[in-house]
């Protein structure tokens, strides 16, 4: 079918090889988005703005169903996330979300008080927006949400706002 619809699939990389993933499948004419957000990295010596990642080993590609094979053999590429048995498809409207998250320059520091795992929260902001999460971890710099309702465990790092 020459109209076949293209999804948004999520694809999981080598640690670390997001960027990568992402130019080498950008070359080959495919359209994908590794969502990056600037973090503050320390040295002994020196601060620095660098840009990881927002979803670690996660990469969108959109791409016709069909085509899903031609992916396997690029340099980084582990597999395709699944989803009740099937390739899990992220909607237009969510990519859109997330890049108009980015694209926003008003961030609030978040605070962690008096949280524990097991309590219920509701997000109130950011691409999760709306949904409702059970805490699974508190760490200091790291806080691992449980989204029920999308069978999936989010863990979210707790940065300094540069």
């Amino acid at each position: 079918m020459a109209g076949e619809r293209k999804n948004w699939y999520v694809i999981y990389t080598k640690p670390r090889s997001e960027k990568k993933v992402t130019k080498s499948l950008e070359a080959s004419k495919l359209e994908v988005y590794c969502p990056l957000v600037k973090e503050v990295h320390q040295w002994s010596d020196r601060k620095r703005k660098v840009e990881v990642p927002l979803f670690t080993s996660y990469v969108f590609l959109k791409i016709q169903e069909k085509e899903m094979h031609q992916i396997y053999n690029f340099p980084g590429f582990i597999r395709y996330l699944y989803w009740l048995g099937k390739p899990a498809i992220v909607r237009e409207k969510e990519i859109e979300t997330i890049k108009n998250w980015l694209g926003n320059d008003t961030f609030h520091d978040p605070t962690i008080d008096n949280l524990k795992p097991g309590d219920r929260v509701k997000i109130n902001s950011g691409v999760f927006k709306d949904r409702e999460a059970i805490i699974n971890r508190v760490d200091t710099k790291r806080l691992q949400l449980v989204l029920p309702e999308l069978g999936c465990t989010v863990s979210v790092k707790i940065r300094e706002i540069a």
